[in-house]
C-alpha cells in the first residue's frame, strides 16, 4: 500500500508518456497517408457542422446538470447553473483535472446550496455520462465482430450494472448523508435539515439526459470523420459505440487534463484497422480542435451573457 502511495503522483505521467509514444508511433508509420488528406468546401461545411453539434452537446450537458441538482431536490436558476457550467468547463485542461468541479462546487455553494450536495451533484454528472457510454457501447458491440466480443460485453454489462446500482436513491441518500456529516465537524454550529438529505426518485431523466449528450459528442465525432471520408449508414452504430468507449476512457482514466492523449489513443486504436489509418488520426486530430473551439466559446458565451446581465 505505501509502494503504492509513492507512485501514485507519477502515474498520471507514465499514462500520459505511454499515451504520447502510441499516438507518436501511429503518425510516424501513417505519416505519408496523413499529409495526402485534403479537406474541400464541403468538408469545411461538414468541420463546421461537427463544431455546432459539439457547441450544443456542452450547453446541453449543463442543463443536464441542473437536472441532477434538481433530483436532489435544489430548486435552482437553470440558465444562472448553465452559465456556470459552461464556463467551469473549460478549466478541465488545467492539470490536476478538477477545477471545473471545483468551480461548479464552489457556484452552488454561492447560491445557497449545501456543500455535501454540491459535491455529490459534480460526482454524479461523470457517473450518469459513464453509464450513458456504456450503454451505447453495448448497443454497438453487438454490431462488432470479434473473438472478444463476449469479454467486451461482460466488462460493460458489470461496470454499467455496478454504477446504476451505485446511483439507487437509497445509496445516494446515504452519501449525502455522510458528506454532511463530514461538513458538521468541520462546523459544528451548522444543523441537519434531514428533510434536504432526502434522494426520493431514481435519476433516470438525468441518465436520458447524459445519453442524448454523449450521443451529440459522437454525432460530432462521425461529422468529423465524414469531412475526410464518406460512411456507410451500416458503420453508424459501431463507431458511435467505438466513440463512445475511446471517450469513457478518457474520462476514467488519470490521465492528461481532459482525457487528452488518452481519448485519442483509444479511438487510433480501435478504428485503424477498420478505416483508413490516415483517415483516422487527421479525423481525430481536427474532432479535438473541433472540441476546444466548442468548449471556449460555450465558456465566452457564458462570461459575455453574464457580463451582460450584470451591466443591465
Amino acid at each position: 500500500m505505501r509502494f503504492w502511495v509513492y507512485l501514485k503522483p507519477y502515474s498520471r505521467w507514465f499514462i500520459v508518456g505511454i499515451t504520447l509514444f502510441f499516438l507518436l508511433q501511429a503518425l510516424i508509420r501513417h505519416w505519408q497517408e496523413v499529409t495526402t488528406l485534403q479537406i474541400n468546401s464541403r468538408g469545411w461545411a461538414t468541420l463546421a457542422g461537427a463544431w455546432c453539434v459539439t457547441f450544443l452537446a456542452h450547453i446541453w450537458s449543463g442543463w443536464v446538470w441542473t437536472w441532477i441538482l434538481g433530483e436532489l431536490n435544489q430548486q435552482v436558476n437553470n440558465y444562472q447553473f448553465v452559465r456556470v457550467y459552461l464556463k467551469t468547463n473549460i478549466a478541465k485542461y488545467l492539470p490536476g483535472n478538477i477545477w471545473h468541479y471545483y468551480g461548479r462546487i464552489t457556484a452552488a455553494k454561492d447560491a445557497g446550496i449545501a456543500t455535501s450536495i454540491a459535491t455529490l451533484s459534480v460526482l454524479l454528472e461523470p457517473l450518469l455520462m459513464a453509464a450513458a457510454a456504456l450503454i451505447i457501447v453495448l448497443l454497438g458491440i453487438f454490431f462488432e465482430v470479434t473473438n472478444h466480443r463476449f469479454l467486451l460485453i461482460l466488462l460493460s454489462l458489470l461496470g454499467l450494472a455496478t454504477i446504476l446500482v451505485g446511483i439507487h436513491p437509497w445509496f445516494l441518500s446515504r452519501a449525502i448523508r455522510l458528506l454532511g456529516k463530514l461538513k458538521l465537524k468541520k462546523n459544528s454550529k451548522q444543523q441537519i435539515d434531514s428533510n434536504s438529505y432526502i434522494v426520493i426518485r431514481y435519476p433516470l431523466n438525468p441518465l436520458l439526459g447524459e445519453m442524448g449528450f454523449v450521443l451529440l459528442r459522437g454525432s460530432g465525432f462521425l461529422l468529423t470523420l465524414l469531412a475526410f471520408d464518406s460512411l456507410e449508414l451500416a458503420q453508424l452504430p459501431l463507431l458511435l459505440g467505438t466513440f463512445s468507449l475511446a471517450w469513457l476512457l478518457g474520462l476514467v482514466i488519470p490521465g492528461a487534463p481532459g482525457g487528452l492523449g488518452v481519448f485519442e489513443a483509444t479511438a487510433i486504436a480501435l478504428l485503424q484497422h477498420r478505416l483508413s489509418p490516415g483517415i483516422v488520426i487527421g479525423a481525430i486530430a481536427f474532432y479535438r480542435l473541433v472540441s476546444i473551439l466548442a468548449e471556449t466559446a460555450a465558456a465566452a458565451l457564458a462570461w459575455l451573457d453574464e457580463r451582460r446581465l450584470n451591466f443591465n
